[in-house]
């Protein structure tokens, strides 16, 4: 599909739905690791404890692995479960690696966009594979989750003191060099290797942006083609997302509304640049966010409509996913 096809596309879905929201509830979903490497060979027979049923029943409902594996991995560490458990999650560390190099090079045009608020702080990350089936699975889902929650931790350990809004953009290395987050161990590419090794696509962790504010400033945001996360309630996952940065010197009832259709004009009109309240209107060709035609109401320009809100529009961030060009950001 052509570029001016998909884009109007995309305005003709977001005009449809002009009370999108994110952050909407989900349910838990408990998830465990798939079994895509059967390359052992069980050995002698395990001591009459370590080959107990209940022993090996029980390695494989920690960790999802299969019974070969589980039964080799009693049988190396001696019917230790601990032990078994680790190198387990070692040997499909090992063939994520091989998996992943044998993968490289290959185009990763689809994924998912991910976003999460905590408090003052939001973040988009990008996570790229190769089609829109492995895109749906829960185990891709869930590492664009943790990409989510490593750029946060990231986020919220620097020390600045804000007197204004701070923003921060992350490249694909630098990605992958984060911590894992809260309750993981390794790193983020460590993660993305057993991935690929679990779903068998290549996969990239393409980028990250990050946003926070102090008071008197606000994040709006919005996500276009939205999927639940699979365990966390403020995370939401889709393919386009924004992040806009309001200041709200006054109280403002309605600024959840207004800074979700804000990022969802951003989103479908994809701009360039703030502007000015005081720049002339523009057409459907107008780069500067404020003189565009509102998404929603072209009769005005989003200026119009943010003026008697009582917010100031200073900044913003677009991702879309499997996009060739740089971030889109406000100059």
């Amino acid at each position: 599909m052509g570029g001016r096809t998909r884009g109007m596309s995309l305005l003709r879905s977001l005009r449809f739905f002009p009370v999108a929201c994110t952050g909407r509830s989900a349910r838990a979903v408990l998830l465990q690791p798939s079994q895509p490497w059967l390359t052992f060979h069980a050995g002698p027979s395990l001591s009459s404890a370590a080959s107990s049923k209940e022993l090996l029943m029980k390695l494989r409902r920690k960790t999802g692995y299969s019974f070969v594996n589980c039964k080799k991995a009693l049988e190396t560490c001696g019917g230790d479960l601990k032990q078994a458990e680790d190198w387990l999650h070692k040997q499909a560390q090992k063939e994520g690696w091989s998996k992943a190099a044998k993968l490289h090079g290959r185009k990763t045009k689809e994924g998912l966009i991910g976003l999460l608020q905590e408090g003052n702080t939001a973040v988009l990350v990008e996570v790229n594979c190769e089609t829109d089936f492995v895109s749906r699975n829960l185990k891709f889902q869930q590492l664009v989750q943790q990409v989510a929650l490593g750029t946060m931790a990231h986020c919220q350990n620097l020390t600045d003191q804000l007197s204004t809004y701070s923003k921060g953009f992350l490249n694909s290395s630098e990605l992958s060099e984060l911590a894992a987050g809260p309750d993981r161990e390794g790193s983020l590419k460590d993660h993305l290797a057993l991935v690929i090794g679990k779903l068998g696509e290549n996969m990239i962790l393409k980028r990250a942006a990050w946003v926070k504010v102090p008071s008197g400033f606000y994040v709006g945001s919005y996500v276009h083609g939205v999927m639940q996360s699979p365990s966390l309630q403020n995370l939401v996952l889709g393919k386009y997302g924004a992040l806009v940065v309001c200041e709200t010197p006054e109280q403002i009832t309605n600024l959840e509304e207004v800074g979700r259709r804000l990022g969802q004009h951003v989103v479908g009109m994809a701009p360039l640049s703030v502007g000015s309240l005081d720049d002339e209107p523009g057409g459907e060709t107008e780069t500067r966010m404020l003189p565009q035609p509102y998404l929603l109401d072209p009769s005005i320009t989003l200026g119009q409509y943010v003026q008697p809100q009582g917010v100031t529009v200073v900044d913003f961030v677009r991702f879309e996913c499997g996009e060739d060009e740089h971030v889109a950001e406000a100059e």
